[in-house]
């Protein structure tokens, strides 16, 4: 465990933590603050998307944001808000909220250029993402730098996406339930092979009822709670800036310790800058770079200054960071504070979002292993799959974290190495544009 954490300490280090930041401030100002003056757009158009799809594609643009929004909001939301505030303090929220705000750019960024190169496969399928736009964008010579994410992807899928999202299930199954850890592993991984079976169209199907309704009700429950508390949320906001800048992290350290919780929890929780999303919008009609990456971006605003707020206000009204509960049981613990009898919506948020994540990584991954050594693989990966969530619900949840930061932070740096190389192809399309007439 000692080296896990050595080398987790190397790969979210500064550099990591600065090429995610300042790509993502680059790109924002190199599009002109655009993913901002843009939310309404991409709201708008994914919204229609619901009512009519047309184009080339495998699933609407709404169907690709809900199959994107299954695999980021996660675990992060719930269990990765609490490590960031056990860690940081609650001035680490503020750096959660500063990465996704320019998160949307590069969200946006990796999105477009991953319909803008994607190909179709053998068996008729749009398939893209950053192993794709890196070949086909950057030339041959760039192969190794695409197999290099195909290969971080296919195994980061199995923490981050699988084995982390099994461990947290169970974990607040058995503790609010008394479900065995095992017996949680084993219908989890019925259900995902049940939906991974039938690939990205029953993926879609299935997440654009599920992630809207789990989401309304964990929000909805959280905004009951903060409601009730009406009166203390202002010293709540303000305890995290003023902590943000301050160094006060709760597990020591200096403001290094809080900038860090804040980015990597915010990374691992909204996965901008990892590359992933992408994969989805890939397959999304009608094939428009623009107009997808304006919908993609919408993914990290809600995961991250809508879900993971509410989760972190809730946490710091509490007062119960610092005292020796973290992850879920903190999070649990806080809800029930605020209103007695509320961890219930802590449990549901946790089995319905980990359980989304498991199918929406499950895509990610395959596609990944699909780029290295072609469709054969799809059928023995998802039996793989499904025999990774039952070890996860059962395995020892640090060992499990700091692998899934590990692999995250290998994941990113290909990515943003991409994006910045092919940021010209982004700025230009962009400006091409003509919102006005595609609706706005």
């Amino acid at each position: 465990m000692e080296l896990l954490d050595q080398i987790n300490a190397v790969v979210w280090g500064p550099v990591t933590l600065w090429l995610l930041g300042l790509t993502g401030l680059y790109l924002m100002v190199g599009l002109r603050f655009m993913p901002l003056r843009r939310i309404g757009f991409g709201i708008r158009q994914a919204a229609a998307s619901i009512r009519s799809s047309q184009g080339e594609g495998d699933v609407s643009a709404f169907g690709s944001l809900t199959t994107a929004l299954a695999a980021t909001i996660g675990t992060g939301n719930v269990a990765g808000v609490a490590g960031a505030i056990t860690l940081g303090g609650p001035g680490a929220v503020f750096w959660m909220w500063l990465i996704a705000l320019v998160g949307m750019a590069t969200k946006y960024a990796e999105s477009l250029l991953a319909v803008h190169y994607r190909e179709v496969d053998e068996l008729g399928e749009h398939v893209g993402g950053p192993m794709y736009f890196i070949r086909n964008g950057l030339g041959p010579s760039w192969g190794w730098l695409a197999t290099l994410f195909a290969l971080f992807g296919t195994l980061a899928g199995f923490g981050i996406g699988n084995g982390v999202q099994a461990h947290e299930m169970a974990l607040a199954l058995n503790k609010s339930l008394g479900v065995p850890e095992l017996a949680t592993g084993l219908v989890m991984g019925a259900i995902a092979f049940a939906v991974l079976i039938g690939g990205i169209e029953r993926i879609a199907r299935v997440t654009e009822v599920v992630v809207p309704f789990m989401a309304v009700v964990y929000v909805g429950g959280a905004l009951v709670i903060l409601v009730a508390h009406l009166g203390e949320i202002p010293a709540a906001l303000g305890l995290i800036f003023n902590d943000a800048f301050s160094g006060k992290a709760v597990a020591g350290g200096a403001l290094g310790t809080v900038i860090r919780a804040g980015i990597s929890r915010g990374i691992f929780s909204n996965e901008s800058g990892m590359g992933t999303a992408p994969i989805a919008q890939a397959a999304a009609k009608p094939g428009d770079p623009v107009l997808q990456g304006t919908v993609a971006m919408l993914g990290t605003f809600i995961d991250t200054i809508i879900v993971c707020t509410m989760t972190a206000l809730v946490i710091v009204i509490s007062g119960l960071y610092g005292q020796g509960e973290s992850g879920v049981a903190l999070t649990m613990s806080a809800f029930n504070k605020g209103l007695p009898g509320a961890a219930w919506l802590v449990t549901f948020g946790t089995v319905f979002f980990t359980g989304t994540t498991i199918l929406g990584w499950g895509y990610y991954s395959e596609r990944c292993l699909e780029f290295l050594v072609g469709t054969g693989a799809i059928k023995p990966f998802r039996l793989v799959w499904v025999a990774v969530v039952v070890f996860g619900a059962v395995a020892t949840g640090g060992v499990i974290w700091t692998i899934a930061d590990i692999l995250n932070g290998l994941m990113a740096i290909p990515n943003l190495i991409g994006l910045l190389l092919l940021s010209g192809t982004v700025f230009r399309l962009t400006r091409q544009y003509d919102f006005n007439k595609a609706g706005l």
